[in-house]
């Protein structure tokens, strides 16, 4: 299966945020909150997310700020849906609008970037 987002195959954690619109500190209080969220760290200390760390934090914050969960709501969520075994299938439904639209924003500034000025009609 491909992944929508394996572009890379490790992220900062700047880049984490200028994907997920996150702050860098929201990120990192996560990761004490969530235990799916555990990113890895280079030899500089720095963190490292997989494209796979980055589909669970997409789906945390969809939890938390789409679905309204509290953090204890969302870690429960979590529990339950990896009990079941529908993580990926829940990862892939909160990533498929998360894809669309950020692709409609790129064709939108394409767009903008192509469209030729209007002519001067001055003369």
């Amino acid at each position: 299966m491909q992944e929508p987002i394996a572009k890379k195959a490790y992220y900062s954690i700047g880049e984490v945020c200028d994907l997920s619109g996150l702050k860098p500190h929201v990120l990192r209080y996560w990761e004490t909150q969530f235990d799916v969220l555990h990113p890895t760290k280079n030899r500089a200390g720095n963190r490292v997310y997989r494209p796979r760390d980055i589909e669970l934090i997409l789906l945390v914050r969809h939890l938390l700020y789409e679905r309204k969960y509290t953090i204890d709501g969302a870690r429960q969520k979590l529990k339950e849906i990896r009990k079941t075994g529908d993580l990926e299938e829940e990862r892939q439904d909160v990533l498929e609008p998360e894809v669309l639209a950020s692709m409609r924003d790129e064709l939108i500034q394409l767009k903008v970037i192509l469209t030729p000025p209007p002519p001067n009609n001055d003369e």
